[in-house]
């Protein structure tokens, strides 16, 4: 067998030729890896069963039935793009005729050009020219012929009945740069996949690809379950489950793409990545996902050291009522059958100043005031719970309101953001929390809580905040509808103002727990971010935000201990704080939340190598640390 190392990623999809399918057989093929079925004259049953079964239908003949995607002859495409039919969705048979070839490729935007492989050059010089934007497509049944035909030019395996280990000597034998597509080809977002495609057909695709388009790893897990992460102790990256990679052992950062190794190696040197670079980071696999991690590693010791913080706090939720509809909150409407919150409640100040007493009792430092926006709310009922408050617990610090519920709460006064800020202040609030961000890119920001404020409006209440003195967290809520350009964009958004104000304390990353979030439930979501998706989002920001915002805190809420514990070789070095009865992630279906003690943080800490210490709400370290236990 002859070893190749390429410059670019080869893409392979795994498929299978079908004539009858029903949802059982569907299901056993998507168990077995498949994620596409190819059909001769697919019908409405044949694709229902498809999709019943997880798996995207393909058609290689005529049909009338809306499918996934088409493989057909260069005509027959040309009558599918004059349809509107996106040339994402198209694969072109590789014909005699070179001409109509071309014709073809060039009119529809074709993904792919299917060839054999005694004609994969050929394939590969039409797809070379000019404005051809399709990667010749093969049929492989062997690594050997593989690799042959990735010599030859080729840039798409279809694979059949291939296994997980055989998969992985594929992957070795082709130098580390293949990575797994669907029925379409990578780098398609979400909004164009709910452009083009019904709603059965866009339920299967986002639960198979990840945040960049490609297919997602096999494993259960996501962020909120009870199951464990998928951890591997000699690398941080879970792309692949074969055992070269769960068993081998990682080369360093030296292994890392040409492009990556660049930007580590500028951010090592203090130069943070710019906003294309960070998209180029938040796309990366493989080893390139762990030399990234290390080099949040080393720079998060270099800026923070061995200390890993805490806060002993409460969140009160004082509301699960908000006219709002976000949807990927499952807080103020989930699903009453998941029985994840009971009815709608509203408590009453002497209720939440009990709580914050109880917890003052508890050795709390914080309590963390959030809710949803109550339709009887004005900005009165936030000053009036922070001077109930301090009235009998004034050595608390509150950390409450999101920028949503400032920007609300003015409104409803008839006053400008920064009088209702100094009012709340004035009142006792201490910090606020960085959250009502999810992602701050109106493209996404449109679909995903397209009532909410914008972009604009959450940097106009932070700046604001910031400049009366009011520090606050940031949040990113990733996972969804998102991609990594937008999380780009989101962690430019900080980086700007931070630069003005330096009132952040801390990048909060809050992976997206979907199994009760509307937006999913309706198939309009992906089911989380992938465990490399988690590591990146952390990782990266610790490289983007490096000499603005010095903590990056893992969410034991939505991670656990052991996945939160992992991260912190990926650039965190804070856990959150115990928190006490938050519901919010509950509500969406997360099995973690409600409460961890200071041993347990301290206990996971330790266990991880580094140094347990209790801070207060402004990372003022009040518990002298303790040395891990190695």
């Amino acid at each position: 067998m002859t070893g190749a190392v390429l410059t670019h990623s080869l893409t392979f999809c795994r498929l299978r030729p079908a004539d009858d399918v029903t949802p059982e057989t569907a299901l056993t093929r998507r168990a077995e890896g498949t994620t596409t079925l190819e059909l001769e004259h697919p019908d409405d049953l044949s694709v229902a069963a498809c999709l019943a079964g997880g798996v995207l239908p393909v058609a290689t003949g005529e049909t009338d039935t809306d499918v996934a995607a088409w493989v057909v002859a260069p005509r027959a495409a040309l009558g599918l793009a004059d349809e509107g039919i996106p040339g994402w969705r198209i694969t072109v048979d590789h014909v005699d005729d070179r001409a109509e070839v071309i014709d073809s490729l060039a009119r529809t935007g074709a993904a792919f050009l299917r060839t054999g492989r005694s004609r994969v050059a050929e394939a590969a010089d039409l797809c070379g020219l000019p404005s051809i934007e399709a990667r010749p497509s093969v049929f492989v049944d062997s690594v050997d012929e593989a690799v042959a035909a990735a010599q030859a030019g080729a840039g798409d395996f279809l694979l059949r009945d291939w296994d997980t280990e055989r998969i992985g000597e594929l992957r070795e034998a082709l130098g580390g740069r293949l990575v797994e597509r669907v029925a379409f080809p990578g780098g398609i977002t979400a909004e164009q996949a709910r452009t083009s495609l019904s709603k059965d057909l866009l339920k299967a695709y986002l639960d198979q690809v990840d945040a960049a388009g490609f297919a997602r790893p096999r494993y259960e897990w996501a962020p909120g379950q009870p199951s464990r992460p998928p951890l591997n102790l000699k690398r941080v990256s879970a792309a692949w489950p074969d055992a070269l990679w769960t068993d081998g052992s990682w080369s360093g950062i030296g292994s890392a793409s040409p492009p990556v190794r660049q930007i580590l190696d500028r951010s090592l040197q203090g130069t943070p990545p710019s906003v294309d670079e960070i998209t180029r980071l938040f796309s990366a696999r493989g080893d390139d996902v762990d030399a990234i991690a290390a080099t949040a590693d080393l720079i998060r010791q270099d800026r923070v050291g061995e200390t890993v913080t805490y806060v002993v706090n409460r969140n009160i939720n004082y509301t699960n009522v908000c006219y709002f509809r976000c949807g990927f909150c499952a807080f103020s409407k989930g699903p009453r059958s998941l029985n994840l919150r009971g009815d709608p409640y509203l408590m009453s100040i002497e209720e939440v100043v009990n709580r914050t007493l109880e917890a003052a009792d508890r050795g709390a430092t914080e309590v963390c005031l959030q809710g949803g926006i109550h339709p009887s709310f004005t900005g009165r009922f936030y000053v009036d719970v922070l001077t109930s408050i301090k009235k009998v617990a004034p050595e608390i610090h509150v950390h409450g309101f999101t920028p949503l519920e400032v920007w609300q709460g003015a409104e409803t006064l008839g006053m400008t953001v920064r009088d209702f800020l100094t009012m709340l202040k004035e009142a006792g609030l201490g910090t606020l929390p960085g959250t009502a961000a999810e992602i701050l890119d109106d493209r996404i920001r449109r679909s995903l809580c397209p009532d909410k404020i914008r972009t604009a409006q959450w940097a106009e209440v932070m700046l604001t905040a910031h400049d009366l003195g009011l520090r606050s967290t940031s949040t990113i809520m990733f996972g969804h509808i998102d991609d990594p350009r937008a999380w780009a964009n989101h962690l430019e958004v900080l980086r700007r103002i931070q630069r003005r104000t330096g009132g952040f304390t801390e990048l909060v990353p809050l992976p997206f727990v979907h199994m009760a979030a509307p937006i999913y439930l309706r198939g309009r979501a992906r089911p989380g971010p992938t465990w490399d998706e988690v590591v990146l989002v952390h990782a990266v920001a610790r490289l983007a935000l490096d000499g603005l915002i010095p903590n990056i805190q893992a969410s034991w809420v939505k991670l656990g201990l052991e996945g939160a514990a992992r991260l912190l070789s990926a650039g965190c070095n804070d856990f959150g704080g115990t928190l006490m009865n938050e519901t919010i992630s509950r509500a969406a279906g997360a099995a973690h939340g409600q409460e961890v003690d200071a041993e347990q943080f301290e206990a996971a800490i330790k266990e991880a190598g580094r140094i347990p210490a209790r801070r207060n709400t402004l990372y003022q370290v009040i518990e002298s640390p303790t040395p891990a236990v190695r």
